[in-house]
């Protein structure tokens, strides 16, 4: 056995001879970015080997400069000896991106969960109730069952039928009936169907009415989220994030999905996913001083593979035609069945899906922006590693997904990250010399550049002439900041010396690609679904943009490029996280439980690889804006503006 030692982390792990130093992160719980899932083709797990004996690890996306000073990519280099290597800063986990909340720039136009609305509409009433009974003592001419007095008093007091005692109930019942004189609270579960058996699930003595709290979850690929919720007064008390474990075995579900079909595969990533959620529950509680024990329920929703991981399920057909999952409707859970650091009488309800690629997560963000109830023709798209498009309105709802790749989140770009320290959100060039001017999250040296920050640069380098309309850079220009690379031409955005990183921060003709098949993809499917059902652009009254990347995105950007179809700004509305949203709206109330079930009926999937006119759409899509200029007028009169503002300016 041989120690290996990570730095800056401080942490050590034996390994036997052989383990790739990726395995070895993996065994102690530390990340280190496998992008591709350890298969050795993305160069973005790199360390520094500073000390020790390993081989291989060599990548051809490295420089010989990187590979004499000991970079190698961890997926591949195996231990051989005691080791002590350093986590490359891009290749760690950063905090900074973690967030639920809408930019202060969209606040205006954004859509914010109102338990008012609940109140008014009379539906604010918990799938968990808490009842508070005072019985009559036991008699000799009242000698009742405890369980039959608990129900009758239920039934008197309450008008509560169908009541049936869980044996974990009836085995506390006994003595906790007499340790406060027949006072005391008793918790409810609440079937979605209005014909269902009501279950009676815990009784506490004395009045615990007001100590009611549920947990909302939103399960990502990348990040999990948790709210906890005061389910007496509506409110939220206190939320976390954080990066899913499951990252460190691949950065997508395609990846995940392989790694969960080797031995112990699947458990692996259960356990992950799991431990993930507790420490985000066992941080929320701590914070708001809320006892595990006072959590009656917990709401859940991922996509379709995220959930069948967390509950242990098999994905392996997800992924192969004809796309079949194991469930797309999930039973109320025991949170205890589930590993989680909940009471046993606390009951996991899980958000249903719609097909293998359309999950609970975006059936849950349907729920969160009301797009359900309105009126109006609506557009809803979650982009990220896969964009998932809901279009439709109260009446009627059509549905897809489309795979953007990790573009949008920093994955498959030479120099991308997630939103964290560091990272380049935004870049304005000089009209002349274009000189870039970056901004960066917290102010700090660019590192690397980010989902929302690869799209606002494109946008700015299309504008300015910098690329053409097939993202290639000008050969003609004498700009110094313009050069060939190891993979083609590149643009360096900030020379080594000024950046953070111990290389120049690039954005190269490679990256660009990746990002036009995105974003090819996420337009060619907004605009197969509607010609799908006799609908076209024009006819949009409302376009809800949801999920991290969605939040954060620039419409003048988007529309710039071709990401999303020229609309009125007026008509774009932001919710943030949709999917977390939904959760806490079906932890308040049943009533939104049983919307769920009829928008689930309601929901028509199509899959986009059976639809022919989507490959010629999606080629269509591979240029900037696309090949279709008459589609984006506004777009191409604004860069032909500038370019006449040049002109004069010569």
């Amino acid at each position: 056995m041989y120690t290996v030692e990570f730095l800056p982390a401080g942490m050590q792990v034996q390994v036997e001879e052989g383990t790739t130093l990726l395995e070895a992160a993996q065994k102690i719980g530390l990340h280190i970015n496998a992008s591709c899932g350890g298969s050795g083709v993305c160069g973005k797990c790199r360390v520094a080997v500073e000390h020790g004996e390993i081989q291989g690890g060599m990548s051809e996306k490295f420089s010989p400069e990187e590979l004499r000073s000991g970079i190698r990519q961890a997926c591949t280099a195996t231990v051989h000896g005691d080791v002590r290597v350093r986590v490359v800063v891009t290749s760690s986990l950063g905090r900074g991106g973690l967030t639920t909340t809408v930019p202060r720039r969209h606040r205006a136009t954004a859509r914010f969960f109102d338990i008012e609305e609940l109140r008014e509409a009379g539906i604010f009433k918990p799938p968990v109730e808490k009842f508070f009974l005072e019985l009559p003592r036991p008699s000799p001419v009242d000698n009742m069952a405890d369980a039959g007095r608990v129900v009758t008093g239920m039934n008197h007091q309450y008008n509560e039928r169908h009541l049936m005692v869980t044996l974990p109930a009836l085995r506390k019942l006994r003595r906790v009936l007499r340790e406060d004189d027949f006072r005391v609270t008793v918790t409810v579960a609440r079937p979605v169907s209005s014909g269902g058996r009501t279950f009676i699930v815990d009784v506490q003595p004395g009045n615990w009415v007001n100590r009611n709290f549920a947990l909302a979850v939103d399960i990502g690929t990348t990040t999990v989220y948790g709210q906890l919720v005061d389910l007496h007064h509506g409110k939220v008390l206190a939320e976390a994030g954080d990066y899913n474990g499951q990252i460190s075995y691949g950065e997508d579900v395609i990846s995940r999905i392989i790694y969960s079909e080797k031995d112990d595969g699947l458990e692996t990533m259960r356990r992950a996913v799991a431990k993930t959620i507790n420490g985000i529950i066992d941080r929320i509680l701590s914070q708001a001083a809320v006892k595990a024990e006072e959590i009656t329920s917990i709401t859940l929703a991922g996509n379709t593979v995220m959930t069948h991981l967390f509950l242990g399920l098999e994905p392996n057909n997800i992924r192969r035609s004809p796309y079949v999952p194991v469930s797309a409707l999930f039973p109320p859970i025991r949170s205890t069945d589930l590993e989680l650091h909940l009471p046993a009488h606390s009951v996991a309800l899980v958000y249903p899906a719609i097909s293998s690629w359309v999950g609970g997560d975006i059936v849950a963000g349907v729920m969160g922006s009301g797009m359900y109830r309105t009126e109006k023709l609506t557009l809803y798209i979650d982009i990220g590693t896969n964009a998932e498009i809901v279009i439709g309105s109260r009446e009627w709802l059509v549905c897809t997904a489309c795979s953007a790749g990790p573009a949008f989140e920093g994955g498959g770009i030479s120099c991308g990250m997630r939103a964290a320290a560091g990272a380049i959100t935004d870049c304005s060039i000089h009209p002349e010399t274009w000189e870039p001017m970056n901004t960066t999250l917290e102010r700090k040296p660019p590192i690397g550049i980010c989902g929302s920050g690869l799209l606002n640069i494109i946008a700015v380098f299309f504008e300015r002439g910098v690329i053409d309309q097939r993202g290639k850079y000008r050969r003609d220009s004498d700009c110094e900041r313009i050069r060939e690379g190891r993979s083609g031409y590149e643009f360096v955005l900030a020379w080594q010396e000024e950046s953070g990183a111990e290389h120049d921060i690039v954005l190269t003709e490679v990256d660009i690609e990746n990002f036009m098949r995105a974003k090819g993809a996420i337009f060619a499917g907004v605009k197969t679904l509607l010609q799908e059902v006799g609908l076209g652009v024009a006819d949009l009254e409302q376009v809800v943009l949801a999920g991290a990347f969605g939040s954060f995105i620039d419409i003048d950007s988007a529309m710039t490029v071709g990401l999303l179809p020229e609309i009125d700004v007026d008509k774009v509305v932001y919710v943030g996280n949709g999917s977390l949203m939904g959760c806490r709206m079906s932890a308040l109330s049943n009533h939104i439980r049983r919307d769920v079930v009829e928008v689930v009926r309601k929901m028509t999937s199509f899959e986009l690889s059976e639809v022919p006119s989507f490959k010629d759409e999606y080629v269509a899509a591979l240029f900037l804006p696309h090949t279709d200029l008459s589609l984006f007028p506004s777009s191409i009169a604004a860069r032909n503006g500038f370019g006449q503002d040049l002109q004069h300016e010569g």
